[in-house]
Parts: C-alpha cells; structure tokens; sequence
C-alpha cells in the first residue's frame, strides 16, 4: 500500500484551492519561505513538500519539472498556497479552541501502521523513505488532516436539513425511490418452458408455492425463503418488470413469463403495487442534504478566511517564493467585479 494512498500530500486543498497569497508586514525569519500573522513556514517545510511531489510524479511515471520552468513555477505556487492554507487554518482552530494533540496524531499512525504494514515499524519505516517521506513528514500529514476534519466538524457543527427540504427533494427526485411489489417467484430456467407449465399448473390447483420454489427454483437468494422476493420497478429484468408491475391483482398467480436474460419464471402476486414512501427514504435524503449543506457552509468560512488574511500585511513571502498567480489578487478582482456589477 503506497502512502500517497493514506496521506494527502497536500492535506487541505480539499477543502478550497489557493488559499492566502498576498504581500504583508509580517516579520520573516532567514529560514522562513513566508509567514503567516505568527505562523512560520520554514524552508525545510517547503523543500521536504517538493520532495513528496517529486516522488509522486515519478511513481505515476512523470517527470517533476526543472527550476525555472512554467511548470515548476505552477508546482511551487500550489505547494505554498497549501502551506500557507494550513498555516491560516492553525491560526483559525487556535481562535476556536481546535486542537489536536501528539497523542491523536500517533493514534491514527497506530492505526495506519496496523492496517497496511501489519503494526510492522520497520516495513513503514522503509516504506515512506521509499516514497520520499520521513516519520515527522508523516506526522505533520497526519495531523494537518485530523486538523482540517475538526474544524469542518466545529464550523458545520449545526448544519442540518430541514424537513421542508427533506419533503422537497423527494418531491423534486420521486423517480430515484421506484415502487415495489412483494412477490413470490421461481426461476424455472432457459428452455424449460414444459417445466414451468408443470409447475404452474401445480400452483394453480393449490399446490405449496414455498414448497414448489424450494423444489423448483433456480435462484439461490430465494428458493429457501418459499420464492419470496420484493421486486423494484426498472430494477429486474424488462419482462420479469412487466409482468409484476402490471394491473394484475394481489394474489394472482401470473401464466410463466419467459425473459431473454434468464429464461421462465413462474410468479405469484403477493401484494399491491406501493410507492416508495417519503418516511422511507427522508433518513438518507437527509444524510446526503447535510453533506452538502455543511460542505457549502464550510466553503463558505474558507473564503471568509481567505478575505481575512489576504487584508492587512498578515502573510509576507520570501523573495521568490510568492505564488504565481497571487490568489488574493484574483480574490480582489472577484471582488471589485461583483461590487461593480451590483453597484446601481
């Protein structure tokens, strides 16, 4: 298992592309890249970055461009924007009250390290100097990911659906919840419609249904439960469909139905064609507006963020390590666009 899978090598760009940027008073130290309101970003930080993506791009076998180049230039602004974006997000969980401590990082590497190395230290050990990563690389991953989790989890902490709109997506996307029909069915098989005749034949005198499934049936997910099955309309194939969600009354016992994939079948009705009711599915409606009504809410405290820090000299780059487009240049013009536009 290749860390790049475990870790991301640029944790936070999840969450907002570009973040910081800018030019400011805050005081760099010699072996600072940038700093950002008191947060330092070291060369060693930078450099041990670079070095991850070099290794990255030579595992999907790319080549990692030459200083001085369009693309390294590209490659370097991406990784500042994260380094800064974390720094920001440091000063952020600080205001509030956000933290995670040495013992939650080495949890989670515990975890790491039992699930794909077999809690082995030497087969992790040469694993991340294989990809290019040291233990505290590691570590810093890990814990600039369990810091990002948190303040999502902090800042959409009360985010939830409503049942208004709960009630109007389901309205809005009825054709994604099909009705259903409880039936009881035997698949007699490809050419075997003498067979199935037989069997429909049985059934209709009275015979034992379950027991003619048990005896008959070649659908393992069913025969041993007396052929009982809840078909889905659109969900089976399209005769098999038919035939069930026709106007047929509960309790008919339908002529044998001979589908294409599959072959005869002999099907009884066991109760009436039902939608998919709203109290049915509104958990999991709700579970997917959360998702996004929290991922919208956290995009919007990013850019709030951003705006924060690209005001007021709160990051200074080092000479020649300024990303390249500057985001909060591109942030500024956003912003006087849509001031001028709404402007009467």
């Amino acid at each position: 298992m290749k860390l790049q899978h475990l870790l991301l090598v640029l944790p936070l760009a999840v969450l907002v592309a570009g973040c910081g940027g800018g030019g400011g008073s805050a005081k760099l130290d010699k072996s600072d890249v940038a700093v950002v309101s008191g947060q330092h970003i070291s060369k060693t930080q930078f450099d041990e970055v670079m070095a991850q993506q070099k290794v990255s791009l030579k595992s999907q076998g790319q080549t990692f461009p030459k200083a001085g180049t369009t693309a390294y230039t590209s490659l370097q602004s991406q990784v500042m924007n994260v380094l800064v974006q974390n720094a920001e997000f440091e000063n952020e969980a600080d205001k509030l009250g956000v933290k995670v401590t040495n013992k939650d990082v080495q949890s989670q590497l515990d975890q790491i390290k039992k699930q794909y190395f077999g809690g082995s230290d030497k087969r992790y050990l040469q694993e991340i100097k294989k990809e290019g990563y040291t233990d505290a690389a590691v570590r810093d991953q890990i814990r600039s990911q369990l810091l990002a989790q948190r303040l999502f989890d902090k800042v959409t902490a009360t985010v939830t659906a409503s049942a208004k709109e709960v009630h109007a997506y389901y309205v809005a996307h009825k054709s994604q919840y099909p009705p259903t029909r409880d039936v009881q069915e035997i698949l007699v098989g490809k050419n075997k419609k003498s067979l199935a005749q037989t069997i429909y034949k049985k059934a209709k005198k009275g015979g034992d249904f379950a027991a003619l499934a048990k005896k008959y049936s070649q659908d393992p997910g069913s025969k041993d439960i007396g052929g009982k099955f809840t078909a889905k309309k659109g969900q089976d194939v399209p005769e098999f469909d038919a035939a069930v969600f026709s106007k047929a009354k509960t309790g008919a016992l339908l002529a044998p139905v001979n589908t294409k994939e599959y072959g005869w079948f002999v099907i009884k009705l066991l109760g009436p064609v039902k939608p998919t009711a709203e109290s049915q599915v509104a958990a999991t409606i709700r579970a997917q507006l959360d998702q996004q009504d929290r991922n919208q809410e956290m995009t919007a405290w990013v850019t709030k963020v951003t705006k924060n820090y690209c005001n007021g000299g709160k990051i200074t780059y080092q000479v020649g390590y300024q990303p390249s487009p500057d985001p909060c240049t591109a942030l500024a013009t956003a912003t006087s666009t849509t001031d001028t536009t709404t402007t009467p």
